[in-house]
């Protein structure tokens, strides 16, 4: 059976306690809607600087989710007394299309050229360019898909640098991407560390979908991390701070970090903090973030 999509009409004098009492009595999501839009009589509610705004619309429009029409007007009668309504508005129950859901949603995600060579591709996606290299990666609970610009820029400083056979740790691993990327460019092995449960599950099995071979854990304080050819952590500001002496140590002389998920105006400092142990190259920065690369000492 098709959802049910109930609207309501409701004025401003209980709008709200209406949308309240229809998720209580089994709405499935609800949508406060100006009844006016589109019209000369439109209201604003959230007004120009420096004038007044109300805090709802005069006419509204109470839209919700119902999987059955019988729950959508069960549901409305008992709205309608709960906050005590004695006439029932005004409404209209619409089937909502059956649209395949999963389709819809895997439409907003297409392949993210990163590099020349480099591809993020979802699943569902066949490569754009087939002589890349292509990343198969859904997104999902873990932090990592080459939408956001810190990604990308890890990306990209792999992609120039790997020459092949290096040691590679991936702090604050997410969904492995960086791991992966690394692995796939020519490193030798990778190790990805997380505190989230879900994100080392999810960048092994990404690593597997991908063809290569990973380590994956969460952090063990009581043995050391080793030493790596290249240490990356994609974090952000305030962890990294924290993190300095342990990352630090984990980089090979003559080895590099790479940090991110840093703000633009954060760099300075952290590049501060890191200096004790690295000399850094110019930072790079896209959409206000920050990727920093230093050579350890």
């Amino acid at each position: 059976m098709a959802w049910q999509t109930l609207t309501v009409h409701a004025d401003a004098s209980y709008a709200e306690s209406l949308s309240e009492a229809l998720l209580d009595h089994g709405a499935m999501s609800v949508e406060l809607l100006d009844a006016d839009a589109d019209t000369p009589d439109e209201q604003a509610i959230f007004g120009e600087p420096g004038e007044p705004s109300a805090s709802i619309w005069q006419h509204n429009l109470v839209s919700a989710l119902f999987d059955s029409t019988d729950a959508a007007e069960s549901a409305l009668l008992g709205a309608c007394s709960a906050i005590g309504l004695s006439t029932r508005p005004s409404f209209t129950l619409t089937a909502l299309p059956d649209n395949d859901w999963v389709r819809l949603t895997q439409s907003q995600f297409d392949p993210i050229r990163i590099s020349e060579r480099l591809w993020i591709v979802p699943t569902w996606h066949a490569p754009t360019d087939g002589t890349a290299i292509n990343i198969a990666l859904d997104p999902g609970l873990a932090f990592g898909t080459g939408s956001h610009p810190t990604t990308r820029l890890c990306l990209r400083w792999l992609d120039d640098r790997i020459r092949g056979g290096e040691s590679v740790l991936d702090y604050g691993c997410g969904s492995g991407i960086l791991a992966i990327a690394a692995l796939k460019l020519g490193a030798a092995d990778a190790l990805g560390v997380d505190v989230d449960a879900q994100a080392v599950q999810a960048s092994h099995d990404n690593a597997i979908a991908n063809h290569v071979t990973a380590t994956f854990s969460l952090p063990d304080v009581s043995k050391p991390l080793g030493q790596f050819d290249i240490v990356i952590a994609n974090i952000l500001t305030n962890p990294l701070r924290i993190l300095a002496p342990l990352l630090a140590a984990a980089v090979k002389p003559e080895g590099y970090i790479v940090l991110s998920g840093i703000l633009e105006a954060q760099a300075a400092e952290v590049i501060g903090i890191y200096g004790t142990w690295f000399d850094f190259e110019p930072p790079e920065f896209e959409d206000g973030w920050s990727r920093l690369s230093g050579r350890r000492r």
